[in-house]
């Protein structure tokens, strides 16, 4: 098979689709693999080390789409890429079709094989090609969430973890997934004082076990959010519905409730976000105040570290990558029912009913 890596055009995306590693796996195994050149470059990984692998390099981003059979990369296609994707090309990468109607119009409209790394999933309902960049998120919620608790940053001006003589600041973070225990791991760590919610009992209960004992767990209602929202200091959004619209947990009605310069990080931003008045933002232009708070809304929170996450990304997609070039789409997600749940678009057709329910539109079922 031919594959092709183009270089990431969204603002500020430095990660990219392959490591040269991840390559030199791909080309073991007879395929072809062209990548768009300085494409790995903000990854730390130069043309000469792909092409020591025995990648091809090519100049341009319209080259790559006009030459590879399938494209892999990290981020959702933009507007300016929409036009080069061919009819029966496949496309793996990250989609979160169900925040974006353009985008799902556009994919359907250019009749290609949409295999979205978020939708793949395994019998026990992990999110395999999710899970790395959700820790990566997750992390970094805490990293960004401190700095902008900074007063020149807009927040309250309060350390995260206190000194001796000063309590610590009050982090809430709503979810306990992959996202929400890294936070929680992270926020612990620096000395903070840790809520974490979830209405899922069996993980409240593995969280308690396996989390320091600085982080709370809480069942997550809407009562017990508000009588949390007073006197906290940080609060991290990480509820997850795979390949659906993420649920509003704090209301634009609620922010009243928060003293100035409390910070939200919207880490589910992708898929529409926790909260009422999030919106993008960019690494460039990271926060805006709306009522007094602080919102943090990146939507590739992982870009600004793309050396970890562009090895922690390739490490989970490389093995399906394999599959999908030695067997072809069809039975690659015939033989595999984690990675048949990665199809949302094909040929014209929604074929994940999440994402056709969100926009109202026809759901078609898959028969591979």
């Amino acid at each position: 098979m031919i594959i092709g890596v183009p270089k990431e055009i969204k603002n500020n995306e430095n990660r990219v689709g392959m490591t040269p590693s991840g390559v030199a796996e791909v080309v073991k195994q007879g395929h072809r693999v062209f990548i768009q050149h300085t494409a790995g470059v903000n990854s730390g990984f130069p043309d000469e080390a792909y092409q020591a692998v025995g990648a091809h390099v090519l100049p341009t981003i319209e080259d790559i789409y006009a030459t590879a059979e399938m494209i892999v990369k990290v981020k959702e296609p933009i507007v300016t890429e929409y036009n080069l994707i061919r009819k029966g090309q496949l496309l793996f990468t990250y989609f979160h079709f169900a925040s974006d109607k353009e985008l799902t119009l556009a994919m359907l409209s250019n009749k290609s094989i949409c295999l979205a790394y978020e939708t793949v999933e395994e019998a026990d309902h992990s999110l395999p090609l999710l899970i790395p960049m959700s820790e990566v998120a997750g992390r970094m919620s805490i990293q960004e969430g401190a700095r902008f608790l900074e007063k020149p940053q807009g927040g309250k001006g309060i350390l995260l973890g206190g000194v001796p003589g000063v309590k610590p600041a009050k982090v809430l973070i709503l979810g306990g997934g992959v996202v929400g225990s890294n936070a929680a791991q992270m926020a612990a760590g620096m000395g903070a004082d840790v809520t974490i919610t979830d209405i899922n009992l069996a993980r409240l209960r593995y969280l308690s076990e396996t989390l320091p004992k600085n982080v709370k767990t809480l069942y997550a209602s809407e009562l017990r959010i508000r009588k949390e929202l007073p006197d906290v200091d940080l609060v991290v959004g990480s509820v997850l519905i795979p390949g659906d619209k993420a649920p509003h947990l704090i209301t634009k009605e609620m922010l009243s409730m928060m003293q100035p310069g409390t910070v939200l990080v919207d880490v589910a931003i992708d898929q529409g976000g926790c909260f009422e008045t999030s919106h993008p933002t960019t690494h460039s232009a990271p926060t805006y105040i709306v009522d007094g708070i602080v919102h943090y809304a990146v939507a590739n929170i992982p870009g600004a570290v793309p050396y970890t996450s562009t090895l922690a990304l390739t490490n989970a997609t490389l093995p399906y990558v394999i599959a999908l070039a030695n067997k072809g789409w069809k039975k690659a997600c015939k033989e595999n029912t984690a990675l048949a749940l990665g199809l949302n678009i094909v040929e014209g057709k929604i074929v994940y009913k999440a994402v056709a329910d969100v926009f109202g539109l026809k759901y078609d079922p898959i028969s591979l």
